[in-house]
């Protein structure tokens, strides 16, 4: 008799947490607890979407800026209704956003095309900024000869290709339709934890591409086979210029060095 009183309340409890969450998630469609006083649940209802409406906010900061107030509170509170988080944690909440922007947003004529593409631009430099792997140098020359040795490329980076230049993306700055050629960039984490990117030419980007396959080129050779690709008439003049860029790539802490 007590564990079946104990059950009765246990999907008591379950069938009050169920009205109350349903509630805080949609509260103009979901009526709250009853004999619950509104005003004293309206002090849940607003903090619980003032504390992740606020968080999303300053994860994208240049979403948030280029968004109406009124749009952007609508399309906050059908991500609070609609998704379905697959963690508590705070700081993966971007990430959850991102989610829902890429699976679950219906088309809406207020969003910006370029929504989804900024999003993750903006969500990549939180997930590097919190990426717990540490730069591990113990194996690498910081100095070594980047044409003769095998150049290093820093683990905690990105490289990404976007439809839209996302990086020049703002409140004065609000493209329409994308430029012809795509923007390729890099998102790194330097050694002291701050969060940069560049934007790649085609040179860089086949560098870095190079980089990321791991073949254990020299810096020489994959240039030589970047001139190739290029069909460029002076595979010299590709050499020296890729290896200004990988050295600019070094003082940023894109290139960590060469391998011992």
């Amino acid at each position: 008799m007590t564990s079946l009183l104990k059950n009765k309340k246990a999907e008591s409890f379950k069938d009050v947490q169920n009205v109350f969450t349903q509630h805080m998630r949609d509260p103009d469609n979901n009526p709250a607890p009853e004999g619950v006083e509104d005003r004293r649940i309206g002090v849940y209802r607003e903090l619980v979407y003032n504390n992740i409406q606020s968080f999303i906010g300053n994860s994208f900061p240049v979403l948030r800026k280029i968004t109406a107030d009124e749009h952007w509170h609508q399309m906050l509170r059908d991500y609070v209704n609609r998704h379905k988080s697959h963690t508590p944690l705070f700081p993966k909440m971007p990430q959850e956003f991102l989610q829902y922007l890429e699976n679950e947003r219906n088309d809406n004529p207020e969003d910006p095309p370029f929504i989804l593409e900024l999003a993750h631009y903006e969500w990549i430099e939180i997930a590097l900024s919190i990426d717990t792997r540490e730069i591990d140098l113990s194996n690498i020359e910081q100095r070594g000869d980047l044409l003769e040795g095998i150049p290093v490329l820093n683990p905690i980076s990105v490289a990404l290709a976007y439809t839209w230049p996302v990086h020049e993306i703002g409140p004065t700055n609000l493209p329409d339709t994308p430029p012809n050629e795509k923007t390729y960039i890099i998102v790194y984490r330097k050694q002291d934890d701050e969060v940069g990117f560049v934007v790649l030419n085609p040179v860089s980007a086949k560098l870095i591409e190079y980089l990321q396959a791991g073949e254990k080129k020299t810096g020489r050779e994959i240039l030589l086979n970047i001139a190739k690709e290029l069909n460029h008439p002076n595979p010299e003049t590709v050499i020296q210029g890729g290896l200004e860029i990988m050295r600019g790539f070094l003082d940023k802490d894109i290139l960590l060095g060469t391998e011992r």
